[in-house]
Protein backbone atom coordinates (compact mmCIF):
# COMPACT_ATOMS: atom_id res chain seq x y z
CA UNK A 1 0.00 0.00 0.00
CA UNK A 2 2.09 2.44 -1.25
CA UNK A 3 1.67 6.31 0.48
CA UNK A 4 1.51 8.03 -2.69
CA UNK A 5 -1.43 5.85 -3.68
CA UNK A 6 -3.99 7.83 -5.55
CA UNK A 7 -7.25 7.84 -3.77
CA UNK A 8 -8.73 6.65 -7.51
CA UNK A 9 -6.65 3.44 -7.70
CA UNK A 10 -7.57 3.23 -3.84
CA UNK A 11 -9.98 -0.06 -2.37
CA UNK A 12 -11.95 0.67 0.46
CA UNK A 13 -13.55 -1.71 2.66
CA UNK A 14 -17.02 -0.72 4.18
CA UNK A 15 -18.14 -2.10 7.31
CA UNK A 16 -21.27 -1.13 8.94
CA UNK A 17 -24.53 -2.15 10.12
CA UNK A 18 -27.06 0.49 8.79
CA UNK A 19 -28.03 -0.61 5.48
CA UNK A 20 -29.28 2.36 4.41
CA UNK A 21 -26.23 4.69 5.17
CA UNK A 22 -23.86 1.69 3.88
CA UNK A 23 -25.42 1.72 0.43
CA UNK A 24 -25.43 5.33 0.52
CA UNK A 25 -22.05 5.85 0.70
CA UNK A 26 -20.77 2.87 -1.56
CA UNK A 27 -23.30 4.31 -4.08
CA UNK A 28 -21.41 8.53 -3.25
CA UNK A 29 -17.64 6.60 -3.10
CA UNK A 30 -18.01 4.61 -6.48
CA UNK A 31 -19.53 7.71 -8.18
CA UNK A 32 -16.29 9.62 -7.08
CA UNK A 33 -14.33 6.90 -8.48
CA UNK A 34 -13.21 5.02 -5.51
CA UNK A 35 -13.10 1.37 -5.70
CA UNK A 36 -15.52 0.29 -2.76
CA UNK A 37 -14.29 -3.87 -2.49
CA UNK A 38 -17.20 -4.35 -0.48
CA UNK A 39 -19.62 -2.99 1.82
CA UNK A 40 -20.96 -5.57 4.65
CA UNK A 41 -22.95 -5.08 7.82
CA UNK A 42 -21.04 -7.63 10.48
CA UNK A 43 -17.56 -6.93 12.03
CA UNK A 44 -16.75 -10.92 11.54
CA UNK A 45 -17.57 -10.63 7.40
CA UNK A 46 -15.81 -7.42 7.94
CA UNK A 47 -12.66 -9.36 8.99
CA UNK A 48 -12.56 -11.81 6.40
CA UNK A 49 -12.63 -9.68 3.75
CA UNK A 50 -9.78 -7.79 5.24
CA UNK A 51 -8.06 -10.85 5.03
CA UNK A 52 -9.19 -11.45 1.31
CA UNK A 53 -8.38 -8.07 0.17
CA UNK A 54 -6.29 -6.12 2.09
CA UNK A 55 -8.01 -2.99 1.12
CA UNK A 56 -6.35 0.54 1.29
CA UNK A 57 -8.50 1.85 3.83
CA UNK A 58 -11.10 -0.13 6.15
CA UNK A 59 -14.17 2.67 6.90
CA UNK A 60 -15.64 1.22 10.16
CA UNK A 61 -18.60 2.09 11.95
CA UNK A 62 -18.46 2.10 15.67
CA UNK A 63 -21.46 0.96 17.10
CA UNK A 64 -22.67 -2.76 15.35
CA UNK A 65 -23.88 -5.77 17.26
CA UNK A 66 -22.01 -8.60 18.13
CA UNK A 67 -18.63 -7.42 17.06
CA UNK A 68 -18.35 -3.46 17.65
CA UNK A 69 -15.72 -1.54 16.15
CA UNK A 70 -13.34 -1.59 18.74
CA UNK A 71 -13.44 -5.30 18.68
CA UNK A 72 -13.03 -5.08 14.64
CA UNK A 73 -10.05 -2.39 15.22
CA UNK A 74 -8.19 -4.88 17.44
CA UNK A 75 -8.22 -7.73 15.38
CA UNK A 76 -7.17 -5.72 12.60
CA UNK A 77 -4.29 -4.03 13.97
CA UNK A 78 -3.09 -7.22 15.58
CA UNK A 79 -3.22 -9.42 12.21
CA UNK A 80 -2.42 -6.49 10.22
CA UNK A 81 -0.73 -3.40 12.54
CA UNK A 82 0.15 -1.54 8.65
CA UNK A 83 -3.74 -1.88 7.94
CA UNK A 84 -5.05 1.84 7.62
CA UNK A 85 -8.34 1.80 9.42
CA UNK A 86 -10.64 4.69 9.97
CA UNK A 87 -13.81 5.32 12.30
CA UNK A 88 -16.79 6.72 10.91
CA UNK A 89 -19.38 7.02 13.32
CA UNK A 90 -21.93 9.13 14.77
CA UNK A 91 -20.15 9.46 18.40
CA UNK A 92 -18.43 12.52 19.27
CA UNK A 93 -17.96 10.86 22.43
CA UNK A 94 -14.07 11.92 23.81
CA UNK A 95 -13.64 8.52 25.10
CA UNK A 96 -14.32 6.93 22.14
CA UNK A 97 -12.15 8.91 19.88
CA UNK A 98 -9.21 9.09 22.22
CA UNK A 99 -9.27 5.37 22.45
CA UNK A 100 -9.90 4.70 18.81
CA UNK A 101 -6.55 7.24 18.68
CA UNK A 102 -4.99 4.83 21.39
CA UNK A 103 -6.00 1.73 19.43
CA UNK A 104 -4.37 2.81 16.24
CA UNK A 105 -6.96 4.47 13.56
CA UNK A 106 -5.70 6.65 11.12
CA UNK A 107 -9.17 8.71 10.89
CA UNK A 108 -12.08 9.53 13.21
CA UNK A 109 -14.48 10.64 10.84
CA UNK A 110 -18.33 11.76 11.55
CA UNK A 111 -21.05 10.58 9.50
CA UNK A 112 -23.00 13.83 8.88
CA UNK A 113 -19.34 15.55 7.61
CA UNK A 114 -19.61 16.94 3.78
CA UNK A 115 -18.90 14.21 1.30
CA UNK A 116 -16.23 16.66 -0.08
CA UNK A 117 -14.49 16.39 3.20
CA UNK A 118 -14.59 12.96 3.69
CA UNK A 119 -13.13 12.20 0.42
CA UNK A 120 -10.58 14.84 1.75
CA UNK A 121 -9.65 13.05 5.11
CA UNK A 122 -9.26 9.66 2.66
CA UNK A 123 -6.48 11.18 0.65
CA UNK A 124 -4.82 12.39 3.55
CA UNK A 125 -5.14 8.83 5.46
CA UNK A 126 -3.62 7.54 2.39
CA UNK A 127 -1.08 9.73 2.41
CA UNK A 128 0.20 8.60 5.93
CA UNK A 129 -1.96 11.28 8.03
CA UNK A 130 -4.03 10.92 10.93
CA UNK A 131 -7.17 12.69 10.41
CA UNK A 132 -9.55 14.14 13.03
CA UNK A 133 -13.12 15.17 11.99
CA UNK A 134 -12.84 19.10 12.04
CA UNK A 135 -15.95 19.02 14.55
CA UNK A 136 -14.02 16.90 17.34
CA UNK A 137 -11.22 19.57 17.60
CA UNK A 138 -13.01 21.10 20.63
CA UNK A 139 -13.11 17.67 22.22
CA UNK A 140 -9.18 17.61 21.74
CA UNK A 141 -8.62 21.22 22.84
CA UNK A 142 -10.37 19.87 26.58
CA UNK A 143 -8.15 16.81 26.50
CA UNK A 144 -5.40 19.55 26.37
CA UNK A 145 -6.49 21.92 28.67
CA UNK A 146 -6.85 19.13 31.21
CA UNK A 147 -10.77 18.71 31.19
CA UNK A 148 -10.27 15.20 29.53
CA UNK A 149 -9.65 11.58 30.64
CA UNK A 150 -8.72 11.00 33.69
CA UNK A 151 -7.25 7.87 33.57
CA UNK A 152 -3.21 7.65 33.03
CA UNK A 153 -1.30 4.65 32.76
CA UNK A 154 1.12 3.95 35.82
CA UNK A 155 4.13 3.36 33.67
CA UNK A 156 6.56 6.49 32.43
CA UNK A 157 5.38 5.77 28.46
CA UNK A 158 8.80 8.82 28.04
CA UNK A 159 11.17 7.14 29.38
CA UNK A 160 13.57 6.26 26.84
CA UNK A 161 13.15 9.94 25.12
CA UNK A 162 16.30 12.11 25.65
CA UNK A 163 15.84 15.57 27.47
CA UNK A 164 15.39 16.98 23.56
CA UNK A 165 12.85 14.68 22.37
CA UNK A 166 10.84 15.32 26.00
CA UNK A 167 11.35 19.16 24.90
CA UNK A 168 9.83 18.71 21.92
CA UNK A 169 6.84 16.35 22.39
CA UNK A 170 5.71 19.10 25.27
CA UNK A 171 5.60 21.52 22.28
CA UNK A 172 3.78 19.65 20.08
CA UNK A 173 1.48 18.94 22.51
CA UNK A 174 0.82 22.69 22.49
CA UNK A 175 -0.16 22.35 18.89
CA UNK A 176 3.49 23.70 17.61
CA UNK A 177 4.79 23.18 13.79
CA UNK A 178 7.81 21.78 13.08
CA UNK A 179 8.65 25.51 12.04
CA UNK A 180 7.93 27.11 15.12
CA UNK A 181 9.76 24.48 17.45
CA UNK A 182 12.58 24.87 15.32
CA UNK A 183 12.62 28.41 15.77
CA UNK A 184 11.28 28.30 19.38
CA UNK A 185 14.98 26.11 19.83
CA UNK A 186 17.22 27.76 17.30
CA UNK A 187 17.66 24.53 15.74
CA UNK A 188 17.09 23.47 11.55
CA UNK A 189 13.83 22.08 10.89
CA UNK A 190 15.20 19.00 9.75
CA UNK A 191 16.51 18.73 12.92
CA UNK A 192 13.13 18.80 14.50
CA UNK A 193 11.80 16.41 11.74
CA UNK A 194 14.44 13.85 13.00
CA UNK A 195 13.59 14.41 16.94
CA UNK A 196 9.60 14.04 15.87
CA UNK A 197 10.10 10.83 13.78
CA UNK A 198 12.47 9.01 16.78
CA UNK A 199 9.58 10.27 19.29
CA UNK A 200 6.77 8.48 17.27
CA UNK A 201 9.36 5.53 17.08
CA UNK A 202 9.93 5.38 20.97
CA UNK A 203 5.99 5.76 21.78
CA UNK A 204 5.03 3.36 19.54
CA UNK A 205 2.83 5.61 17.87
CA UNK A 206 2.14 6.64 13.88
CA UNK A 207 1.48 10.20 13.99
CA UNK A 208 1.94 13.49 16.02
CA UNK A 209 -1.70 13.64 17.08
CA UNK A 210 -1.15 10.20 18.65
CA UNK A 211 1.99 11.20 20.06
CA UNK A 212 0.65 14.73 21.80
CA UNK A 213 -2.43 13.26 22.95
CA UNK A 214 -0.38 11.08 24.60
CA UNK A 215 1.21 13.87 26.30
CA UNK A 216 -1.43 15.50 26.92
CA UNK A 217 -3.27 12.38 28.56
CA UNK A 218 0.19 12.72 30.87
CA UNK A 219 -0.09 15.98 31.54
CA UNK A 220 3.18 17.04 29.90
CA UNK A 221 3.89 20.46 29.18
CA UNK A 222 6.88 22.21 27.07
CA UNK A 223 8.22 23.29 30.42
CA UNK A 224 7.38 19.50 32.27
CA UNK A 225 10.60 18.37 34.11
CA UNK A 226 10.83 14.83 33.61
Amino acid sequence: MAESLALTNATILLIDDHALFRVGLQDLLKRRGINVVAAVANGKEGMALVKQHHPDIVLLDMRMPEMDGRSVLIQIKKLFPKQRVAMLTTSADETDLIDSLRKGVQGYLLKDMEPDDLVVALKDILAGKTVVAPQLSHVLARVVQGNGLDDEPEDNPFAELTPREFEILGLLAEGQSNKVIARNLGIADGTVKLHVKAILRKLQVSSRIMAAVMAVEHGLKASSKR
